[in-house]
């Protein structure tokens, strides 16, 4: 392994290649259609949940915001990275009170998003409804409960207390110019059906993109779900014993990803485990077998300090040192640096990593 200390990129991600962002097509792609016999397995059984799930009310909406996204910064050069982040739920009713959720409450992609946009980069944000988001996120989730930065006055007003008041203030300056700028576009989720529907047909829009592109998979979705035609309508009884439940897998849909929706963008996935001498060979076989760029490995333990950067070709780590750690560095804050390095050697070459690119 590599380990090499990390890098900081001093790429400007507005300037990409002319080749990549000219003339956009205003034309909204088309929804995906049935694979072909040549694609893998994989592909196939992605297409067999599409064609057999009736698809989430949120898609058509939030394709045409995505569009207008999408074309928006097309047209200021600008590189385009979508962010999933947050856990996806699976429900055991078709009138939901039940639910097996997924532990995550977003704060790699929250906290990624800000350090994107501080890169030059326009942000599509799709989310787990009421997970961490970017810029609130600094006082949504706190422990101290957020009126505790405020007081009022004897005026009758209400003002920021002096000791919050400087860290309050950059962060709200930072969020009123991304709203000007319209640099961050929010697309939320609750269930896995949501996910895999919005994931298909955002990515086919950013897809407009192509290599300047990045796609940066952090959110963390239920490897199973019940199918809604196994799925009962109405709440389960507590009354009638105990319950047995029998769960499909969710198709993994990386590969038609990979292989149809992005073939041009740099692809960026995500390995959780809790044994670290497995780690670095479960993300190359994830690598060899969905034919994308790059995993950011994650122990869980050491998450917020230590990741693992893998490719086909090379393994790094970054790390923070006990001196960043007193002083809350965030380690997005060296991840995000290291990935748009490797976006513009992906511009400037792009098809060199990766299997099948």
């Amino acid at each position: 392994m590599d380990h090499r200390s990390h890098r900081h990129s001093q790429a400007s991600a507005t300037t990409a290649s002319s080749a990549v962002v000219s003339a956009p097509d205003d034309t909204m792609p088309a929804e995906n259609g049935n694979s072909t016999s040549s694609i893998v397995s994989a592909v196939s059984l992605s297409e067999e949940y599409f064609n057999t799930t009736n698809p989430p009310a949120c898609v058509q909406e939030n394709a045409a915001k995505t569009h207008a996204f999408v074309l928006f910064h097309l047209r200021q050069r600008r590189r385009i990275v979508l962010i999933t982040s947050g856990g996806t739920t699976v429900p055991l009713e078709n009138q939901t009170v039940r639910f097996i959720d997924n532990f995550s409450a977003g704060t790699r992609g929250a906290t990624s998003a800000e350090y994107f946009i501080d890169a030059g980069y326009a942000v599509i944000f799709m989310h787990r409804t009421f997970s961490l988001q970017p810029y609130t996120r600094h006082y949504s989730h706190s422990k101290n409960c957020f009126l505790d930065f405020l007081q009022a006055n004897d005026q009758g007003g209400i003002a920021v207390v002096p000791e919050y008041l400087s860290q309050i203030k950059n962060v709200l300056l930072k969020y009123q110019e991304v709203r000007k700028n319209n640099l961050l576009l929010m697309i939320d989720f609750v269930t896995v059906t949501d996910y895999l529907f919005l994931l298909r047909r955002i990515t086919q829009i950013v897809a407009l993109a192509r290599e300047s592109a990045m796609y940066y998979l952090a959110a963390a979705v239920s490897d199973f779900y019940i199918p809604a035609s196994k799925m009962v309508e109405h709440k389960i009884q507590s009354g009638d014993g105990a319950l047995s439940l029998q769960l499909d897998q969710v198709p993994k849909i990386i590969k038609p990803l990979v292989k149809e929706w992005a073939t041009k963008g740099l692809i960026v996935s995500f390995k959780l485990e809790t044994d670290p001498t497995i780690l670095e060979d479960k993300a190359r076989r994830a690598l060899i077998r969905y034919g994308h760029q790059i995993v950011i490995g994650n122990i869980l333990s050491t998450r917020k300090s230590q990741v693992h950067l893998i490719t086909q070709n090379d393994a790094m780590e970054i790390t923070l040192s006990p001196e960043e750690v007193k002083q809350d560095v965030e380690i997005e804050a060296k991840i995000i640096p290291e990935l748009v390095q490797r976006h513009t050697e992906w511009i400037r070459n792009i098809g060199d990593w990766g299997v099948g690119n």
